[in-house]
């Protein structure tokens, strides 16, 4: 059985003063979720603030974002490595805004989860669709691309410790929801992708993730499906009690 994550994603979001109320709060009630995992992937000037306050709670954090590059004249840019003396344990590659307003290609996007692995860190990689490409009945082909630009041809190594999240792009923000069916239809074929570039074994361990305007309402319905491990629940993370609940539902 796998244990079900549900990370947060912060996105440009916070103060300290805010992320300290919220990240106690949900340190105060981790210990109430049961096997569910929970981490919150942060924004960079945040990093040292969650790995205080975090250090040694069940809660894991992590970034939103990552350099292909170990070092070297990248003004601006964070290395996987840099992550790492912050504890990060996880760090989303691939998210549809990077993808979208920072021209992000299928290269680039595996390039930085190569980093992420090789530095001994978590990708999560993001897969998605936009409206019209899922109106014209191509999730399956686009979502599949996009794996297999990452994965196809490293086989389980690739697969091992890492972390999958379905985010189709019309969902994301627009308060807009896959239907739970929508979403273990999209999540299913990924994992036979999986399997078909790993093995049914690494297949059947891989967490993958749905994320797309979910919150406490209808956490429970998506998290319910078989192949659907968890969440990646941006707005609501920000706000304690939805994200618990989130939590929560995820454990049932």
């Amino acid at each position: 059985m796998r244990a079900k994550l549900v990370a947060g994603n912060w996105k440009m979001h916070g103060s300290l003063a805010e992320n300290e109320a919220l990240l106690r709060t949900l340190d105060g009630a981790c210990s109430t979720l049961g096997a569910t995992a929970m981490a919150v992937c942060v924004p960079y000037p945040y990093l040292a603030q969650a790995q205080s306050v975090l250090e040694g709670s069940d809660i894991a954090w992590g970034a939103q974002n990552v350099s292909e590059h170990a070092r070297g004249a990248y003004t601006g840019e964070v290395s996987a490595a840099m992550l790492k003396e912050f504890g990060c344990r996880y760090v989303i590659v691939g998210h549809s805004e990077r993808r979208a307003l920072y021209r992000e290609d299928d290269a680039q996007v595996a390039a930085k989860f190569r980093a992420v692995k090789e530095a001994g860190l978590t990708p999560i990689l993001c897969v998605g669709e936009t409206l019209a490409q899922r109106e014209a009945g191509q999730t399956n082909d686009v979502v599949s691309t996009q794996f297999q630009a990452v994965i196809g041809g490293q086989g389980r190594e690739a697969l091992d410790g890492a972390v999958l999240a379905y985010e189709p792009v019309w969902a994301i923000g627009t308060g807009r929801s896959a239907t739970p069916s929508q979403a273990q239809e999209v999540h299913a074929w990924l994992r036979a992708c999986a399997a078909a570039c790993a093995g049914a074994e690494a297949a059947s361990e891989l967490r993958i993730l749905y994320g797309g305007s979910v919150k406490a309402v209808n956490a429970a319905e998506l998290f319910v499906q078989p192949d659907i491990d968890g969440g990646l629940i941006g707005g609501a993370s920000l706000v304690a009690e939805e994200f618990l609940a989130i939590c929560r539902a995820a454990g049932r």
